[in-house]
């Protein structure tokens, strides 16, 4: 079953609301608390999901080292060329890109960590994939989630209906929905950061070391058709 993504090839006002609510300003902070709060050593195994260009891949070649592998999945034929062309350009070999629905992902090992970089919101089946992301993670590994939304308070109230405009114009995702309370409810040690007044926020949670191990087959059986 492949659920439709609100996901284009066209990045231009991606590009231009990012500016305008001061992810340029942020980015430094950001990619720094997206590091940390992956937890992970040299030699590990990340996944990306909704990894577009590859933006985020030199943070994660930071992180994971030579030794390491970066997965990157992304539903976007033309963010994929942007992505392998990057690797390419760096001489990365440890990156292994897949086109298709993050829902039906099927990894060839369990991971360390994943990251949500930009991504959540713009899947209409969110919850679909987070909970697959999460029979994927190795137990003691963590999901990462990072995006934008509105900010709390009066400032909030007044950016909402900019954002509902954004996201009928622009495909940017959703406003309304609300990743850290679905990411709180699966993980242990959850944890959450905000910058730019609010408008930016990285937030984290670690699957508990004592659960079954990943089971890559069972993820196999349970998104099967019926």
């Amino acid at each position: 079953m492949t659920i439709p993504s609100s996901r284009s090839d066209t990045t231009g006002s991606l590009r231009s609301f990012r500016y305008l609510t001061g992810f340029s300003f942020s980015r430094p902070i950001c990619e720094t608390a997206r590091r940390c709060a992956l937890d992970v050593r040299p030699g590990a195994r990340v996944l990306e999901i909704g990894c577009g260009s590859g933006r985020n891949f030199p943070s994660l070649q930071r992180v994971v080292g030579p030794t390491g592998r970066i997965y990157g999945v992304d539903i976007s034929a033309g963010m994929l060329a942007r992505a392998r062309a990057r690797c390419k350009r760096e001489g990365w070999n440890n990156v292994e890109l897949t086109r298709c629905d993050a829902a039906e992902y099927m990894p060839p090992e369990p991971f360390d960590g994943i990251l949500f970089g930009l991504s959540y919101n713009t899947m209409p089946h969110h919850r679909v994939v987070l909970q697959h992301s999460w029979n994927i993670l190795r137990p003691g590994g963590r999901i990462v989630i990072m995006d934008g939304k509105a900010p709390p308070g009066r400032m909030g109230q007044i950016f909402l209906p900019f954002g509902v405009w954004l996201m009928r114009h622009t495909l940017l995702g959703n406003p309304f929905i609300k990743p850290w309370k679905h990411l709180a409810d699966l993980a242990q040690d959850f944890a959450m950061e905000e910058f730019v007044f609010g408008s930016w926020y990285v937030c984290w949670g670690s699957k508990p070391k004592c659960s079954a191990a990943s089971d890559i087959g069972g993820a196999r059986e349970q998104l099967a058709p019926e």
